[in-house]
């Protein structure tokens, strides 16, 4: 029902709509009210119609769908895309890349650096990782640095390892792991771990001094200026970026002094190896140095391992086609377990990004071990894409409190179904543990939904609907269709339980009396069109709080 206090003119009034509340207490309604930013009543038209005023801005939603603002739970704004660089996503053969290169240089000939980003692994023959031999051809002596689609690897051509300083001396670099051909011991041009090292404080000064432009400040704000504005327009009105160090903070200020900063933010720090306890002192202060309702400052982002695509996943038993090889954690079991407990200890929440079922159990075995030490609290640990998982784990997501922050766009088919590199690195035998969000939910857990752009689509209606249908966005055969959810329980981690994921319930994440007023008007009635209607979707009006930040 409506707020019951006394109606007094509204600021902002919504009638004429279906509003799904995401509020279990009261579910649907025809209309809803603002006042000072927040909601201050939903309900029937006859019942909002007491709360406008001469003053009060009344919007006509036309019948359309009302929702709460997105919350998307894991969205790196700061990476991409980036207008600089060559885009390849979607280049799937080796003679596309080298096609598209060639026609970036013909329009930038003067280019200092060759830069890409979103190259497929799939585009490289014979399942194997790229080298510099395959860019040298179309890069010559301009260096050339090309990022995957998961800013997970980054490649580089033979000019590119001379101006890095890269040689079988090298080691690890501040930015990464160079591999070696085995014969030879020369660095090929592939730079794993590049998540982990390259998107470092350390990683990414490395990166500055060495003059990659791709890492310098004002591409890094251009790269997130653009993010924040396809934000808004998709109706994200909370954006969770996973994974900054205190250097990047200032860009986000400055975003906010410009008026760019129209989503709020929610923003992780990194906590790489070797962060000392004067870092979380630090991290602690920037905490409560941020912490208003348009940037909030906190969490801590750390890695247990890799990605299934180069095999850096760590899985329980080995990869398809392997005998032994199963990939490695980045800390063993029982230092990762100590280190969380004692983050724990000091109240940090901990975003883990685990992609592989061991790199999975390895988290939930070091929840629980810092339960044990420290006593169960209400800490909201997350376990970040939960891509293969093996089902005597499932349970223990809400045995031990944690939420599941997934992607549901990682799990289409043609992104990682059969013939990609993702199955056929798991192999079918394991096909079943891929991305379980029916069965994560069933058993309890809270799914936060997000994008993990620019991995992948920014647009939460493409999220919506592979989670809903598990198809290839064009159409086409469901991949683990037992682990399709419906429409209401993926709009719902989107919103409620990605508000639940960041302590936010009581703010955000439902349309309810007292809670701010971000939400977003659809162009259709995505709760009852047919599946494949869902991606054309789009935000014919955003609204945070109370104020009008997009108009379709």
């Amino acid at each position: 029902m409506a707020a019951t206090a006394t109606p007094t003119p509204a600021d902002l009034v919504v009638r004429n709509a279906r509003v799904h509340t995401v509020d279990p207490d009261h579910p649907e309604a025809q209309a809803l009210a603002v006042t000072g930013g927040r909601i201050a009543a939903v309900g029937t038209a006859a019942q909002i119609a007491a709360w406008t005023g001469p003053d009060t801005e009344v919007v006509d939603a036309g019948g359309r769908l009302v929702l709460p603002g997105f919350i998307d739970a894991h969205n790196h704004v700061r990476l991409g895309s980036d207008d600089a660089c060559v885009q390849l996503a979607g280049a799937r053969t080796l003679a596309e890349v080298h096609a598209r290169i060639a026609a970036w240089r013909t329009e930038n000939p003067d280019a200092e650096w060759i830069e890409g980003e979103a190259f497929d692994y799939s585009a490289i023959p014979d399942g194997r990782m790229p080298r510099a031999a395959d860019l040298d051809p179309v890069t010559g002596d301009t260096p050339a640095f090309i990022l995957s689609y998961d800013v997970h690897t980054a490649w580089l051509n033979t000019a590119a390892l001379r101006r890095l300083g890269i040689t079988r001396e090298s080691g690890t670099l501040p930015f990464g792991e160079a591999e070696q051909d085995p014969q030879t011991g020369e660095p090929t041009g592939f730079v794993r771990d590049f998540a982990v090292r390259g998107l470092s404080r350390d990683g990414h000064r490395a990166l500055q001094e060495l003059g990659v432009p791709w890492a310098s400040a004002d591409r890094q704000y251009g790269r997130l200026a653009r993010s924040l504005d396809d934000a808004i327009r998709f109706g994200i009105t909370t954006v969770v970026e996973p994974q900054n160090s205190l250097d990047d903070l200032a860009l986000f200020t400055r975003a906010r002094a410009e008026g760019r900063l129209r989503s709020r933010i929610v923003a992780a720090l990194f906590h790489p190896r070797g962060t000392t306890d004067a870092d979380l002192d630090d991290f602690a202060a920037a905490a409560d140095r941020f912490a208003d309702d348009r940037l909030r400052v906190g969490p801590l982002k750390l890695y247990i391992d890799d990605v299934v695509e180069p095999r850096t996943a760590a899985l329980l038993k080995p990869y398809a086609g392997c005998a032994h090889h199963r990939g490695e954690t980045f800390y063993p079991a029982e230092e990762f377990a100590e280190l969380l407990a004692r983050l724990d200890a000091r109240g940090f929440q901990c975003f883990v990004h685990a992609t592989g079922d061991r790199g999975i159990r390895t988290v939930l075995d070091a929840v629980a071990h810092a339960r044990a030490v420290n006593g169960p609290r209400d800490a909201r640990h997350q376990v970040v894409h939960v891509e293969c998982l093996d089902p005597a784990d499932t349970a223990r997501f809400a045995e031990l409190g944690v939420v599941a922050c997934m992607q549901p766009r990682h799990c289409a088919p043609e992104i990682a179904g059969p013939g990609q590199d993702w199955a056929e690195n798991v192999g079918p035998e394991r096909w079943q543990q891929a991305w379980p969000m029916r069965s994560l939910r069933e058993a309890g857990a809270v799914l936060a939904f997000s994008s993990d752009w620019n991995v992948a689509e920014m647009d939460p209606m493409v999220g919506i609907y592979t989670a809903v249908t598990r198809r290839p966005l064009g159409g086409g055969e469901a991949w683990i269709p037992g682990e399709t959810v419906d429409v209401a329980t993926a709009v719902h981690g989107y919103t409620m339980g990605s508000a639940y994921a960041n302590f936010l319930e009581h703010e955000r994440g439902s349309l309810t009396p007292g809670k701010v007023a971000d939400f977003v008007v659809l162009s259709r009635d995505i709760l009852v069109a047919a599946p494949e209607e869902i991606p054309g979707t789009v935000a014919e009006l955003v609204v945070v709080g109370g104020e009008v930040a997009h108009r379709a």
